[in-house]
């Protein structure tokens, strides 16, 4: 009995801490994290402690009835942004509890999560790379300024996905795609290209901005997270600065 109840939780912990580590790598903040595991070890009548680091989660399942105990670790992957697996997780959890989903059910159903296809890369490329026009719009840019914050985005999203497919580091893949991508708005403001060829090099980077870190950064500060809020903020802040060498670099080449 003693023997069952141990694999029991140990297997509790290894879910926990996929389920948390799927949720930090997909862009939640730390308290989403928190209840959501929260969740899942109370529907099998056991609690939970969680430390969040920025690179790792630990996780501690106890059951005091049956006096049993799991403290385990995980490493977490880079972080990025799939809103699409934070739902799933969410949903699945909820599931969980109220039908009572058996170990199996649950591995399955993060298998499934994690099968599921991302959009197609062309797709990808030219949504953001339209967005990135429609920024340049928004700030007062003519069809001409649209059209180089149009080629200017694609280009530098593309760089920053081969460089990141080669595992450079993260804050170097910033900076290159920044780069690429003010050499060519650059390019527009050397040659005049348009009636205010500043906006679309100002605007060029714009897909860039680390919304995700910063609004997490924030969100954990306010919930009284203070160690990851800084460490989060802290992120945001170096790929700020990896984005603003980029576009340094290419006014001095380009002498603007």
């Amino acid at each position: 009995m003693e023997k069952l109840g141990l694999n029991l939780s140990k297997e509790l912990s290894e879910i926990l801490l996929e389920v948390g580590a799927l949720l930090m790598a997909s862009g939640a903040n730390s308290s989403r994290i928190r209840i959501t595991i929260m969740r899942i070890a109370k529907a099998y009548g056991f609690n939970a402690e969680l430390l969040i680091t920025h690179r790792a989660l630990m996780v501690s399942v106890s059951d005091d009835e049956h006096d049993l105990f799991q403290s385990s670790l995980k490493r977490t992957s880079p972080h990025g942004a799939n809103f699409r697996m934070v739902s799933g997780i969410s949903r699945m959890s909820w599931r969980i509890v109220d039908e009572n989903w058996n170990f199996e059910q649950i591995w399955g159903e993060i298998n499934r999560l994690k099968s599921l296809p991302h959009y197609p890369r062309l797709i990808v490329l030219s949504t953001v790379a339209l967005a990135g026009a429609s920024f340049c719009r928004l700030f007062g840019g003519g069809p001409v300024e649209m059209l180089v914050a149009f080629v200017a985005t694609f280009t530098g999203l593309f760089v920053r996905q081969e460089v990141t497919r080669r595992n450079f580091n993260g804050y170097l893949c910033i900076f290159f795609a920044s780069l690429a991508s003010c050499l060519i708005s650059g390019a527009s403001v050397k040659l005049n290209l348009g009636a205010e060829p500043e906006y679309a090099f100002a605007t060029s980077v714009l897909y860039l901005i680390p919304g995700i870190p910063l609004i997490n950064s924030l969100s954990d500060l306010l919930d009284g997270n203070i160690m990851n809020g800084i460490v989060r903020g802290t992120n945001g802040l170096i790929i700020a600065f990896a984005i603003a060498f980029g576009m340094l670099c290419s006014i001095l080449i380009y002498n603007i």
